[in-house]
């Protein structure tokens, strides 16, 4: 049992996510502190202090004896087994460690981390730890791990760019539209090494440890081109340079992370076209102007 009251935070009750949440993500939503108190038993931990959240999952830092970790529960359906997979992958290299889990039940033990996290760091800082994590997780992959490889997305998405492009009133000028095909067509082009990708990269999920160093929770796992990586760290971190900077941080970047300078321009502005159409798509509006910018702005 937990030693403490487990309390959710109004925070998580009240995020978009549950707006339309089925009545099974509901009535895990409503059980949710026994689910705390009965995974505490289980597992022979006890908590260790207030419960925090993202969007879709609470971490609830525990204790198993001296040590401390984290206790993080999600509805089982929200992609708890990918998480696992990849952070079983990994094996804490780069990523928060995982001590033991259950995926049909949404559950994972996971290596402690501070609330700190790079979105808080200064630019400068932030860019150059994330290039190294970066380069951390870009590690050979076997060839039939059977994971979604990076380049079938985008042969996948690319024919459906123009048409959304027309659907929605042709929103922006058809230079992006053209621009963002051509980089389909360099990224398809040719063959080279896939290494692993996380496909959701940006600083607000960059921790640091215990150790001091940087650790990515809720990491996607892809297989493909290394450059693929970053462009979200652009749209969620843009609003802290001006428009004339976007070029040489987005060099530094590159450079951090040790990406091809010729194949890591191709990528992004095909990643920001497809975003920019998708948060149009979905009604977002802050986002879809952020995308504006950067199309401007990105090396050609």
């Amino acid at each position: 049992m937990s030693s403490v009251p487990v309390e959710i935070p109004p925070t998580y009750l009240a995020m978009p996510r549950w707006w339309s949440a089925t009545p099974e993500d509901r009535a895990w939503l409503a059980a949710l502190p026994g689910l705390v108190d009965a995974w505490c038993e289980r597992w022979s931990v006890t908590v260790d202090g207030p419960v925090a959240h993202g969007a879709h999952a609470v971490v609830v830092p525990v204790r198993a004896g001296s040590d401390a970790a984290a206790l993080r529960l999600a509805p089982p359906s929200h992609g708890v087994g990918p998480l696992a997979s990849a952070l079983k992958f990994w094996q804490g290299h780069g990523v928060v460690g995982l001590f033991r889990s259950d995926v049909a039940g949404g559950v994972l033990l996971l290596e402690r981390l501070g609330p700190e996290t790079l979105a808080g760091e200064p630019l400068g800082v932030a860019t150059a730890e994330i290039g190294q994590v970066v380069r951390r997780l870009s590690v050979p992959v076997p060839p039939d791990v059977g994971l979604p490889h990076t380049p079938d997305v985008v042969r996948a998405r690319t024919p459906e760019l123009r048409e959304a492009w027309t659907r929605l009133g042709r929103p922006f000028p058809e230079r992006h539209l053209a621009a963002a095909e051509a980089a389909a067509d360099v990224i398809l082009a040719g063959s080279r090494p896939a290494v692993a990708v996380n496909g959701d990269l940006h600083d607000d999920q960059v921790l640091r440890a215990a150790d001091g160093g940087w650790r990515v929770v809720d990491p996607v796992l892809l297989v493909g081109d290394r450059e693929r990586t970053l462009v979200d760290v652009l749209w969620r971190r843009v609003d802290h340079v001006r428009d004339t900077q976007i070029p040489s941080w987005f060099a530094a970047l590159v450079d951090a992370a040790g990406l091809d300078p010729g194949l890591a321009p191709v990528w992004a502005r095909w990643r920001v076209t497809d975003y920019w159409l998708w948060g149009l798509d979905h009604g977002l509006t802050e986002d879809p102007e952020r995308c504006g910018r950067l199309a401007e702005a990105l090396p050609r």
